[in-house]
């Protein structure tokens, strides 16, 4: 009555009654059934390997990792590494897997990858800084190959983790040699284009103004001494003149007192008054060079000395001789004359060393403030060729520190001491088998053949239109039921067992006895 009325749970539990036996048949035959396919199904096992991530041995503070991606990315490219053709298909025809002539390399290589699983493991703490490790898996059809393929998939693992880290190390390691050699280049030519510059722009520096201000004060200062020494020297040397004029004035009135020499030769006094003008000349020529302590200066200032002690003796030595004869020539110069001449001599050496020290000063302050006025310029220029030279070395520096961490990352890969893969448990060789697994295969054919066996009793019970109750009737007539009268048939009949198959026949031709529906419509 599954189509005319709503049921209660009396209804079901009738219905579960009337078809219990049409239920239990397949809850029965399909679980046997499925257990039974189990032994038809190839079995597939499944060896497993463990892989742990152990970090850096050596603290990343003194020899950080070059290393910077995460290991989520590297164990995906590492995967796809590991499991590419060239790879895989030497595995394949090692252990000979999945011989069949209707697959091709290329198939047999895509099987055999689709066979193998990579699961990391997720750490438990969050922010642990990447996977703890991860597991291999192999599928195959016997344990032992299962085992043999599952151990070597890891050793490609640790074996490819390796190769990248010390390829990694290494081409690191040379490119960072390449752009040190590179930066050192480029350092070199700053350096010497600044260099040139310095040597260029000498004195006019940064930094050099104050230098170059005090030193132009101190040459002015200086300037400004010579010029007042020159004007002395000039007037000295004018009096000098004006006392040699009145003095030849004097010898051309009076006769002269000296004797010459004879044939007119030169006197000995003249001679060391001649020497001494020269010695006093020179002497002036020294001392606008050198200091008076220079050895120079006192051995010339020792000579005149000594030749005025020798002309101071000379007067006394030229009385005490006999007299010429009397057409003996007179000097043309008296003593004094002599002398005036010889310091007028050396007033003129004086003023023409002055002059060159002048002029030399002159040009020096010229060459200071020359410096000062170019600073400014010069300063621009050198701040840009600074601040070339300084990125220059920032960069050079930057990259030999990088290069010297690559350095020790590459020994510390080579001493295997840093990052590892680490097999933690080799590939196990499976006892049983992980598909098909009988007992869920059992468990599926038993919730199968429920299903299947209330369907047939629910589909059962929507075709029958027997009126069992007084709920069948009153949802049929609409009409309430005056009395029921109880099934009384033949008892031969009533305990006759028909056959299975005639009793699903009259179960689906079952109909409303005309007797019972005429009494209902009374």
């Amino acid at each position: 009555m599954l189509g005319h009325r709503k049921l209660d749970a009396n209804d079901y539990v009738a219905i579960l009654k009337r078809r219990r036996k049409l239920i239990a048949i397949p809850v029965v035959l399909l679980p046997l059934i499925a257990y039974g396919v189990t032994y038809l199904i190839p079995a597939r096992y499944v060896s497993q390997a463990l892989i742990l991530i152990e970090g850096q041995r050596v603290s990343s503070e003194i020899a950080p990792s070059i290393v910077t991606q995460s290991l989520d990315s590297r164990l995906n490219s590492m995967s796809q590494q590991v499991l590419s053709r060239s790879q895989i298909q030497p595995i394949v025809l090692k252990y000979n897997l999945l011989p069949s002539k209707r697959l091709s390399m290329d198939d047999r290589v895509v099987l055999v990858r689709n066979a193998i699983g990579i699961k990391p493991i997720k750490p438990e703490v969050q922010r642990t800084g990447g996977l703890p490790g991860f597991f291999i898996t192999f599928t195959a059809s016997d344990a032992p190959t299962a085992q043999k393929v599952c151990a070597d998939i890891s050793s490609l693992f640790l074996t490819e983790s390796l190769r990248n880290r010390q390829d990694a190390a290494e081409d690191t390691t040379t490119f960072l040699k390449q752009q040190v050699d590179d930066a050192k280049r480029d350092l070199d030519e700053h350096d010497a284009k600044l260099a040139a510059f310095q040597q260029k722009y000498v004195g006019k520096l940064p930094g050099q103004e104050v230098q170059n201000g005090t030193m132009l004060t101190s040459l002015n200062t200086q300037l400004s001494v010579q010029n007042q020494d020159l004007a002395r020297l000039e007037q000295q040397k004018d009096m000098q003149q004006s006392m040699l004029a009145q003095e030849l004035q004097q010898q051309q009135s009076t006769p002269a007192t000296t004797v010459p020499g004879p044939n007119g030769a030169v006197t000995p006094l003249q001679f060391d008054y001649q020497q001494l003008a020269a010695l006093q000349a020179k002497e002036a020529q020294l001392t606008s060079r050198y200091t008076p302590d220079y050895p120079d200066v006192v051995a010339i200032r020792r000579d005149i000395t000594d030749l005025k002690a020798k002309i101071a003796k000379e007067p006394q030595q030229q009385a005490a001789a006999p007299a010429g004869p009397a057409s003996a020539p007179r000097p043309s110069d008296s003593l004094g004359v002599i002398q005036l001449r010889a310091q007028v001599r050396g007033a003129d050496i004086l003023i023409q060393a002055k002059k060159k020290e002048l002029e030399q000063t002159q040009a020096t302050v010229a060459l200071y403030q020359n410096r000062i006025e170019s600073s400014p310029l010069v300063e621009e220029q050198f701040k840009d060729l600074n601040r070339d030279y300084d990125t220059a070395q920032k960069n050079y520096d930057d990259l030999l520190v990088k290069m010297n961490h690559a350095k020790m990352a590459r020994d510390l890969e080579s001493a295997q001491q840093g990052e590892q893969f680490r097999l933690m448990d080799e590939a196990n060789l499976p006892e049983d088998p992980t598909f098909p697994n009988r007992q869920l295969f059992a468990a599926g054919g038993l919730f199968l053949g429920l299903a299947i066996g209330l369907a047939l009793a629910a589909f059962l019970e929507y075709k029958d239109t027997a009126l069992r109750t007084e709920q069948d009737v009153w949802a049929f007539t609409q009409l309430p039921t005056l009395a029921v009268i109880a099934y009384s048939g033949n008892v031969e009949v009533r305990h006759k067992k028909p056959g299975l198959f005639a009793r699903f026949k009259a179960m689906f031709q079952r109909k409303t006895p005309p007797e019972m529906l005429s009494k209902a419509e009374g």
